[in-house]
Order: C-alpha cells, then sequence, then structure tokens
C-alpha cells in the first residue's frame, strides 16, 4: 500500500501478532514511525488519520505521569489504552482506523473512526485475524479469501456502491464506522461506541443565535484541522460547502491558502469560474485544471485498484483534483458533508416536503401494488408513476435512492440473479433498520441519519479517501467533526430546509463569512462530468466491447436483450440512461481489472451461486 504511505514504513511482529505500516507522513515526520508503543513495550499500535487534540490529550497524559518518546499524534492512542481501555476512542478526536496489539492480555483492538472518514477491512478466516485499510492488504495475506459476495454486488446495482459492513468478498467486512473490534482468543466482539444525536432538539432563539454558534464551531472545527509539519491546502468546487471551508481557513492563517480546482471545456459541467471567483475574494493562492483526460485509460488505471465495483462518476475529478493538489501540497481540507448534514440534496424536497400524494388512502395504494399493478401489461402508460406514489413516504424515498425498483425488473440484469437474491434478503433491508434506528421523530431527521450512514460512508467518504490516497494525499473534513455535526444535528428542521430553501442556514453562515452571493444563487450541481458527451463520443467503444461481450454476458449477471435495448435507446438519442451504462461498465470493468487478475493467483472457479444464509458466495 505505498500509494497510502509512500514516506515510511514499519513492522512488530511477536507472539503470534504482527502490525505492518506504510506511513504518509504529515506530523512529527522525523520521529513518527511506527508502530508506537507505550513505555514498556507492552502495548503497540498502528493507526492510519489524524487525531486533532493531541495536543491537550498529550498535556492531560503527561500530567498522569505518562512519558512519551515522540511527538506524533499516534502516541497518544497506546497511553489513553493504559488508562481507558477500549473507551479511550470516546477521547479522540480526529479520522483514525488503528490496530492496538495488547500483549500481556494476547488481544487485539481495531477501531474506527465516527463517520467513516478512514477505512477498516477485517476478516476471520482459520483462527486468524487479518485487516487493513484496504481489501488488497487481506488478499495478499490470504488469496484464498476472494470469494464473491453475490448479494453484495446486488447491493452494488442497487446503490452504486456495497454499504457498511459488507464487501465484495463473502469472508471479509468492514469495521462500520464508530465500532471497535475486539479479537481474543479466537475470538471477535464487534460494538458500537458512537451514534449521532437525538435530531431536531435545538431550537435556538434567534438566527443570530444560531449562526453565531454555527459559525464559531465550524471556524474551531478548521483551525484544529490546520496543524500540519507538512504543506497544506484546500480543495475548492466553487460551490457552499467548499467556499465556506476556504473562508474560515483564509482567516485562521496568516499567508494565503492553496486552492485546488477542476474544470471541463464543456460549459455545463464547468465549476472552474466560482472557484476563481471564490480564490479571488479571499486571496487564495489558486491552482486549475481544465481535465482533456485519456478516460479510458485512467478508468483502466482506477479498475485495477478499486477492490469493489464502485458508480460514482464523481471519483474522477475528485482523482484529477487529488493528483493536482499532491504536486503542491501533502494535506487538504474538503467540504463534504454539507449535504447529509443541512439537506442539501434535491431528493429531501420532492420526497419529503411537497409530499403531494399523502391524500391517498394506505389501503388504496395496497391494493393498486398487489392486485392492479401485476395485472397491467408492462409499458402501460402511468403504471410505475402509480406504483411510487402508493408507496408510504419512507419506501418511496427508499424507492427513489434505488436504481433497482423494489418491484420492477431492471431490464439489464438477469432475473435469475436478480430474483434468487432478493427472495433471500431485500438489499433495501440494511436501509429500512437505519430508518428504524434513527433518533428523529419527523422524516427529514430519519432520511438524513440513513443517509448519513449509507450515502456518506460508503460512497461520498470512500470516493474521497480512494482517490486522494491513490495520489497519497490525505484529506481532512471539517464539517464532519463529531462535535459540529452534532451540533448541526440536534438543529430543527426548519433551519435546514424549508420555504426559505435547502441548507438554509449554511447558506446563510457563508454569506455571513464572506462567500460570493453568486455563487450562493447559483443552481447546485455536484462534482459532475459530461458523461453523457463522453459514453456517447469518446467511451462509446469501450462500452460496447464491455457490456456486449461475450465475456461479459456469460458472467450471469446480465441480461443480453435488456442490454442491448439500453445501449440501443441511448445511442439512438432516445434516452440518458447514461447513468445506468456508467455503473454497469465500471462493474465489468472491475470484473476485468481487479477480480480476474485475483483468479489468476487462486484459480478456484468463481461462480455466482446462493446459500440459506441469505449471503451469495461465488
Amino acid at each position: 500500500m505505498v500509494h497510502r504511505g509512500p514516506d515510511d514504513e514499519g513492522l512488530f511482529v511477536k507472539h503470534g501478532a504482527g502490525l505492518g505500516m506504510r506511513r504518509l507522513s504529515v506530523i512529527d515526520i522525523a520521529g513518527g514511525r511506527q508502530p508506537v508503543f507505550n513505555e514498556d513495550r507492552s502495548l503497540w499500535v498502528v493507526f492510519n488519520g489524524e487525531i486533532y487534540n493531541f495536543l491537550d490529550l498529550r498535556r492531560e497524559l503527561e500530567s498522569r505521569g505518562h512519558r512519551f518518546a515522540t511527538h506524533t499524534d499516534s502516541e497518544v492512542i497506546v497511553h489513553l489504552y493504559e488508562d481507558f481501555g477500549s473507551d479511550c476512542v470516546h477521547k479522540l478526536r480526529g479520522m483514525f482506523a488503528f490496530a492496538l496489539f495488547d500483549e500481556p492480555r494476547r488481544c487485539l483492538l481495531l477501531a474506527r473512526d465516527r463517520l467513516g472518514k478512514k477505512p477498516l477491512h477485517y476478516a476471520l478466516s482459520g483462527g486468524r485475524l487479518l485487516f487493513g485499510s484496504e481489501i488488497k492488504a487481506i488478499l495478499a495475506a490470504a488469496p484464498e479469501l476472494a470469494h464473491v459476495d453475490s448479494h453484495a454486488l446486488l447491493q452494488y446495482f442497487y446503490f452504486g456502491y456495497i454499504p457498511d459492513p459488507a464487501t465484495a468478498f463473502s469472508a471479509i467486512r468492514k469495521l462500520p464506522p464508530g465500532h471497535l473490534l475486539e479479537f481474543e482468543r479466537g475470538k471477535i466482539r464487534v460494538r458500537e461506541y458512537w451514534d449521532l444525536p437525538e435530531y431536531g432538539t435545538d431550537s435556538p432563539r434567534s438566527e443570530q443565535e444560531c449562526l453565531e454558534a454555527l459559525e464559531a464551531s465550524l471556524a474551531e472545527a478548521v483551525r484544529v484541522r490546520l496543524i500540519s509539519d507538512v504543506p497544506l491546502g484546500a480543495l475548492l468546487s466553487g460551490g457552499t460547502d467548499s467556499s465556506t471551508i476556504v473562508a474560515l481557513m483564509a482567516r485562521a492563517g496568516s499567508q494565503p491558502v492553496q486552492t485546488f480546482s477542476v474544470g471541463f471545456r464543456k460549459a455545463d459541467f464547468n465549476e472552474a469560474p466560482y472557484a476563481r471567483k471564490v480564490a479571488g475574494r479571499f486571496g487564495t493562492e489558486h491552482h486549475e485544471l481544465i481535465v482533456e483526460p485519456n478516460i479510458v485509460e485512467t478508468l483502466d488505471s482506477l479498475s485495477r485498484s478499486l477492490e469493489e465495483p464502485f458508480g460514482d462518476s464523481s471519483m474522477l475529478p475528485t482523482y484529477y483534483v487529488s493528483r493536482l493538489a499532491r504536486k503542491h501540497v501533502t494535506v487538504v481540507l474538503s467540504g463534504d458533508g454539507g449535504d447529509e448534514a443541512f439537506a442539501g440534496y434535491d431528493r429531501y424536497r420532492t420526497y419529503l416536503q411537497d409530499r403531494s400524494w399523502r391524500w391517498i388512502p394506505q389501503w388504496a395504494g395496497r391494493l393498486y401494488r398487489e392486485s392492479l399493478y401485476p395485472r397491467l401489461p408492462y409499458g402501460v402508460p402511468g403504471r410505475n408513476l402509480a406504483y411510487s406514489i402508493s408507496l408510504p413516504w419512507d419506501e418511496r424515498y427508499l424507492e427513489a435512492i434505488s436504481l433497482v425498483p423494489s418491484q420492477r425488473n431492471f431490464q439489464p440484469l438477469a432475473g435469475d440473479f436478480v430474483d434468487n437474491l432478493r427472495s433471500l434478503a431485500d438489499p433495501l433491508d440494511v436501509f429500512r433498520a437505519h430508518l428504524r434506528k434513527a433518533p428523529a421523530c419527523e422524516p427529514l431527521g430519519r432520511v438524513l441519519y440513513l443517509d448519513t450512514k449509507t450515502y456518506l460512508a460508503g460512497d461520498i467518504l470512500t470516493k474521497v479517501d480512494r482517490m486522494s490516497m491513490a495520489a497519497s494525499l490525505e484529506t481532512r473534513v471539517p464539517m464532519l467533526d463529531h462535535l459540529f455535526l452534532e451540533r448541526v444535528t440536534a438543529l430543527a428542521s426548519r433551519w435546514k430546509m424549508e420555504r426559505r430553501g435547502q441548507k438554509y442556514i449554511l447558506n446563510r453562515l457563508a454569506q455571513r463569512v464572506g462567500v460570493p452571493i453568486e455563487v450562493l444563487r447559483r443552481p447546485k450541481q455536484g462534482f459532475a462530468l459530461p458523461l453523457v458527451h463522453w459514453i456517447r463520443t469518446d467511451l462509446k467503444d469501450l462500452v460496447l466491447s464491455l457490456l456486449l461481450d461475450s465475456r461479459s454476458l456469460q458472467r450471469g449477471y446480465f441480461n443480453a436483450p435488456g442490454i442491448r435495448h439500453l445501449l440501443d435507446e441511448f445511442f439512438a438519442g432516445r434516452t440518458d440512461d447514461y447513468l445506468e451504462i456508467w455503473r454497469l461498465m465500471m462493474f465489468e470493468l472491475w470484473q476485468r481489472n481487479f477480480l480476474e487478475p485475483l483468479a489468476a493467483i487462486n484459480p478456484e472457479p468463481q461462480r455466482v451461486c446462493v446459500v440459506n444464509s441469505g449471503r451469495g458466495i461465488a
């Protein structure tokens, strides 16, 4: 994993335990080599991430008699463990994944940060616990674990990513955000140590009071993330979230902030002018790249390193801007997390506030779904729309975020593959469980909780970590500081989404700290790509050669007539189903560039089958 840590490496092997680390040096460059140990070398830790309150923790620990051998943030973990055991995680403020070996007890502790900014995978095999920041590390040690989990692949087709705790491999799991794993005497115990607080409990007396509290909290979250012994900058898209972070960085620092953005030739997808405007307002040292990439070559390279199929096309601009930033800095701050915290996605308004079909009685909706819908011929106008609006609001929302409608065939996928796996476990059940658990009374709080637990961790933060670390760049996310996020979570819904607009209070905060008004009033764009154009031009040959190839169609996942119909309609200009085509293409690239090379190492045949445990195994 040299790409994750190009600067240093360290190993510890003793009493049947082995810890290995590749290091990207950010704090205590000379003295922070890992693994790090305590005074008597009975505790050893490898750690990925940053602990932003480590100086305060160090002073507290030294006052209690602990002696430090380094100036790195990693060392506070072993001393905290001496005093608090596994509860030491409650003291940590930051992003982290760590493994701590307790030699006297012969036990190992794994921990992942509260929101899942840093990845951590594990597998229990033959009494051995294997773990790593990436699945590749586990498969390097145990290639025999490369058994595909077909149900996880169905989740990919539903969502464009595989939600925690599943991975694409049945024997390998993700440690969920905010969880610990303790391994002792051949057994593991996983438990949650943090969760979001109750939504909507705080109603500030005035907008001024609300803004003052949010500004102080976010400014402090930014300030603690500026600690670094290496050059530091910011990713600037020109949107509200990243612009607010840059504004607060400019205020906190004495030197101009280095900012980085990418743009595209097609004006509809080019955010660079807005980023330039923000950079000019705050006097940053701005770096801009207009992307004219070799898309095929880039996709080929990235799909070799991605360990699971991943369908978020914004990974490409994230990768390009990370490579640009790494030429100048080692650490960047980003604006990720604002949409899940402040209700920024359009779907919140569409499926929650504008619930125009609430007048339909539940019995009538159920009658249509169970009795009328199955009898209506496929293709009858309004058949599917009526199905959608007949659902209760929560099921309607789940249907909206799923790429495979719950009761309708998704033509490009093989019917047997979908039906067999869906009969064992509906992929949406994981999401329903989060909605039931959500600490919220109002629908908005429930779906914000759901998206934080699924889309944020499984898609957004996964994309940011994989693409930035592919460029050996560390990314810090102030809006996901857990203290700031707890404050935002507690805010009543009216501060996030009401008639005044989505992300209302964040937009007011951005205006308060000086973000140009034209940036705040522009339509929401996201980190988008000109995919329709690319798939019809630069990527057309790749799409056709991948999705219509017999090698792809014989795997058992795709329905050949459905694939051909999807492509024919798209290339004839009758549909714009480019996202579906992109996700299918990324799946096949993963099969060819990651999975098939594994099969060459471990020649046991890969095949789709289903077992009664509720998970598919290949």
